[in-house]
């Protein structure tokens, strides 16, 4: 520690007394910055290219001081900027603050920096910026804030960091890195003003230092993601009585939980606690109930935890969440934990609990997921479960439950996923639980002893997606009235005693990809309505009684074993069907009325196609004229912008100008002589019918809306050989662009993907439900979603929008019967990956296709997979990839979407782990909940927004 004194000495003698370097001219400093970096899009840094004319104290993200010579300040946050960060930056001797965060800058961290003695806050968060930590930055003594979080910096943490005889270091972060080696911090460091040390997601190792001890300001102490050992910090916490958030989960500690909860008691306003995925044992103890009563979340997950749950452990009474799964805990589920009235998810899974199911639960009014899988529970499910109203998800498989399906389940009137697999429950299927139409997602009563014959009244189920009544005993004919579960995706019957002919009305449910009836004792042929189903891609028939010629040409001769009285001349290693000889005659009488049938048909056909082009040339004529007139109208109510100042607005539409390029035209973006800043859509030059209605649709669409999350048009510019709209320019380009960006780094974080969604959303509602004219979009994808300077997202490019009307939103199975896009229209309703499924059967466009489109918009913003990747199979969807991870496998897709996006640490919510985690699964199930086959089972954008509302102001607390 002396000789770091001594050499702080020679340095501030060394470079103290450089009067050249301190008087070195602020403005050269900054040009010289500047040379090493580019801006995407370039007029972010316009002062600063304009530098001859404006002082360099006005340049964007600069603040100087009251002489305007000092540069106290550099922020240019989030500005896209791209390259390395200039040495020169040290030149800037009086410099308070730098702050170059979420940008795209690589290379190393200049030691320079080290040299701003100045310097109170430096964030480089968010950057490709790699190398080593600089020892250098040791020397900013008087240093409050630091953040190198999100880059790929290497190496270990230099001893100056935290031990430089200054205690001004007052937060942090750096966090998702690669960093390696021991947190430097011993006893004669002083860090007493440290609130926030945030080290999460590195490679960090050894022992949390006792000298943290010493940090009683701390707040929030996150070291998740790591590679630390030994015991919990006992000695450490104990003396940190400001403790609010402590994440230590997915790391090596080990040893009991006692000492640690003891120390923790000391930390009254404790908020958060994470020690999920370690190595700790013994039991819980009852301490734990002593613990801060401002404790919201607790995980202890993932370890090797045994013993019973105390009683205790009720105190807690504002627990909203409270996780155990994953651990050797035995005994039975103390009532006491009914007493917790807050609670709304409680994870108890992956244990070695038994003894009956509390009916005290049914008092959590709260609660909307519970998770007892995977135990040795016993006895009868509790009829209480009806009192809770917000359930969503009920998840009691692989215990040893027995009784019947409690009829009081169909009063669960919000249940999505219910999962009962894997017990010991008899009877019959309640004739009232079947009639459970609000189930979305998932049943699963499999692997049971249920018997008797499947009520007809599982028909009401039509919104869920997968049903599993596989491994019991049912028995009887399969109910033709399954065909009424429009939505379902998965059926499987295997494994039961079914007997009769297999129902034609299954296979023509219009989005059944898998089914199973293997194991039963089905006959008969198989209907048609299989062989010939679009949608149908894994089918199981073996082991039945089935009979007769089949042509399955994409199965095997594994889907059919067991049943010798099938052939197939298509199918490989299956008996060859004898050709039969017999003649079918057509009686004359019938021969000669389809003879006159057809003649008549033929005379018919000239007539009608005349009659269709008179009206169809009659219906362009009137349409163009129509047009013709709004345009002048336009130009009346709109600014008048002309065609030459357009032209110079655009550089006459350079290609350097060019951002954007579409079917019927490019983008041009360009500046006014008021500087305006604009983006000009070109229609193309080439003059057909389907280019002027594209554009007269947009104009038309444009003109009789008005939303925030809408683009709005500043003016229409059109000539017999010209058309343009004239539309604001979106600084941050497209939601593609920073989804998919060049160099692969993500920039937008998921508080701000959860703000995007929320604007969508609220765009889309407003389209749907307000709008003086109700319009279905159509054309729904991140390259139509804009971005304005506040990341506020705006929906354009309504070329394709269908102005939807009242009467077939009420009735859309009527308005699938009349579809309004035909081959004469020119326009597919949407972008591969997007259309809604209902299109391809020649639906017209509606409000239930754009929510679909939307929650394929969710799914790919959530995995950052576009629709039209290829995933497990070929064609596959993006739908059905998710669907084959849900609900048991998406773990490790939830992971990398906390990998993906930046976690904001500008807040307490933001920065928890296990609240993003919960978010993006939710997030998830409302994409697959939009994205279902049936079009009448989505849910409309109206609650779509407000679901996506509620995490967003969440977020915001």
């Amino acid at each position: 520690m002396i000789s770091f004194v001594i050499f702080l000495v020679l340095f501030s003698i060394v470079y103290g007394g450089d009067e050249n370097a301190r008087n070195f001219n602020d403005r050269a400093s900054l040009l010289t910055f500047v040379s090493k970096v580019t801006a995407d899009p370039v007029n972010v840094l316009e002062s600063w290219n304009n530098s001859s004319r404006v002082h360099f104290c006005n340049w964007t993200g600069i603040t100087c001081n009251e002489n305007r010579d000092s540069v106290l300040k550099l922020d240019l946050s989030g500005a896209s900027l791209h390259g390395t960060i200039s040495p020169v930056i040290s030149r800037l001797t009086r410099l308070k603050i730098l702050d170059l965060s979420r940008n795209f800058f690589e290379g190393s961290i200049p030691k320079g920096i080290g040299y701003l003695s100045e310097l109170k806050q430096l964030s480089l968060s968010s950057n490709l910026l790699r190398g080593r930590i600089p020892f250098e930055l040791g020397f900013l003594r008087g240093l409050q804030y630091l953040d190198l979080g999100s880059n790929k910096l290497e190496g270990d943490i230099p001893l100056g960091l935290f031990c430089n005889g200054s205690s001004s270091l007052e937060y942090v972060d750096i966090s998702n890195n690669s960093i390696s080696g021991n947190i430097p911090l011993n006893d004669e460091c002083d860090a007493k003003e440290l609130r926030y040390l945030l080290v999460w997601s590195n490679k960090l190792t050894g022992q949390i230092p006792r000298a943290l001890s010493n940090s009683t300001n701390l707040k929030w102490m996150d070291f998740e993601s790591n590679f630390f050992e030994g015991e919990l910090p006992c000695e450490i916490v104990k003396n940190l009585s400001n403790l609010q958030f402590v994440y230590l989960s997915y790391n090596q500690f080990s040893g009991s939980l006692n000492n640690f909860f003891s120390g923790l008691t000391n930390s009254p306003h404790l908020q958060e606690l994470e020690l999920a995925g370690n190595r700790l044992s013994g039991n819980i103890p009852d301490i734990i109930g002593n613990l801060s009563k401002s404790l919201v979340q607790l995980h202890l997950d993932s370890n090797q935890i045994s013993g019973g749950i105390p009683p205790n452990i009720s105190n807690l009474l504002n627990l909203t969440l409270l996780n155990l799964s994953s651990n050797s805990l035995n005994g039975t589920i103390p009532k006491e934990l009914c007493q917790m009235g807050k609670l709304e998810r409680l994870y108890i899974s992956d244990n070695l609990l038994s003894g009956e199911i509390p009916l005290c639960f049914g008092n959590v009014s709260k609660l909307g997921l519970l998770d007892l899988s995977k135990n040795r529970l016993s006895n009868s499910i509790p009829d209480t479960f009806s009192s809770l109203s917000q359930l969503r998800r009920l998840l009691l498989h692989n215990n040893r439950l027995v009784g019947t399906i409690p009829t009081s389940l169909a009063q669960c009137v919000n249940l999505e996923i219910l999962d009962l697999s894997h017990n010991q429950i008899s009877g019959l299927i309640p004739t009232e639980f079947a009639r459970l139409n609000t189930l979305k997602l998932y049943l699963n009563i499999s692997y049971n002893h249920l018997n008797g014959p499947l009520p007809p009244e599982l028909s009401k189920m039509n919104m869920v997606l997968d049903m599993d009544l596989s491994s019991n005993n049912f028995s009887g004919q399969i109910p033709a009235q399954l065909g009424s579960c429009i939505a379902l995706e998965l059926l499987n019957l295997s494994g039961n005693a079914l007997e009769g002919p297999l129902p034609s009305s299954i296979g023509k449910l219009p989005f059944l990809a898998k089914f199973d009836v293997s194991f039963n004792r089905l006959y008969g042929k198989i209907p048609e309505s299989f062989q010939t189903s679009p949608t149908l891609k894994q089918l199981n028939f073996s082991f039945n009684n089935f009979s007769g010629n089949i042509s399955f040409p994409f199965l095997q001769i594994d889907s059919f074993t067991g049943n010798p009285g099938l052939c197939s001349s298509s199918i490989s290693g299956m008996s060859i069907c004898k050709n039969s000889r017999r003649k079918h005659l057509i009686p004359l009488p019938v021969l000669l009325t389809i003879l006159a049938v057809a003649t008549l048909f033929m005379f018919m056909i000239p007539l009608v196609l005349k009659s269709k082009s008179k009206r169809k040339f009659s219906k362009i004529f009137s349409r163009k004229s129509v047009y013709e007139e709004d345009d002048e109208r336009k130009e009346q109510n709109y600014p008048k912008i002309s065609h030459q100042e357009l032209m110079e607005a655009t550089g006459g539409f350079n290609s350097s100008s060019l951002i954007g390029s579409g079917r019927f035209g490019q983008v041009y973006k360009g500046v006014l002589k008021d500087n305006t800043k604009i983006a000009v859509k070109v229609i193309s030059y080439v003059k057909t019918e389907e280019i002027t209605a594209s554009f007269n649709k947009e104009c038309e669409v444009l003109k009789n809306i008005r939303h925030r999350n809408l683009i709005r048009i500043i003016t229409i510019c059109s000539r017999p050989d010209f058309k343009a709209l004239v539309l604001p320019l979106m600084q941050n380009g497209s939601l593609e662009d920073h989804l998919y960006p060049s160099d692969g780094v993500v920039r937008v974080d998921l508080v701000q993907l959860v703000r995007i969604l929320s604007d969508v959303a609220e765009g889309l509602a407003y389209l749907h439900h307000y709008a003086p004219v109700k319009v279905a979009h159509c054309d729904l994808k991140p390259s139509n979603i804009l971005l304005d300077d506040d990341m506020h997202a705006v929906l354009s490019d309504f070329g394709i929008a269908k102005l939807v009307k009242e009467e077939a939103e009420k009735c859309p199975m009527a308005a699938g019967r009349s579809p309004s896009i035909s081959s004469t229209d020119g326009l597919l309703c949407g972008s591969i990956g997007y259309i809604a499924p209902e299109y391809g059967m020649g639906r017209r466009a509606s409000s239930q296709g754009d929510v679909y489109s939307f929650g394929i918009l969710l799914l790919e913003m959530v995995t950052r997979k576009r629709p039209t990747d290829v995933f497990c199979h070929e064609n596959s969807s993006l739908h059905e990839w998710m669907k084959t991870h849900y609900p048991h496998k998406l773990e490790l897709i939830i992971r990398q979407t906390l990998v993906n996006y930046p976690t904001v640490t500008t807040n307490a919510t933001s920065c928890n782990v296990n609240l993003l985690h919960d978010m993006v699964l939710e997030l998830i199930e409302l994409g697959l909940i939009c994205t279902q086959q049936n079009p009448s089972t989505r849910p409309t954008m109206l609650d779509v927004a407000h679901e996506i509302a509620t995490w967003k102001e969440y977020l915001k607390s």
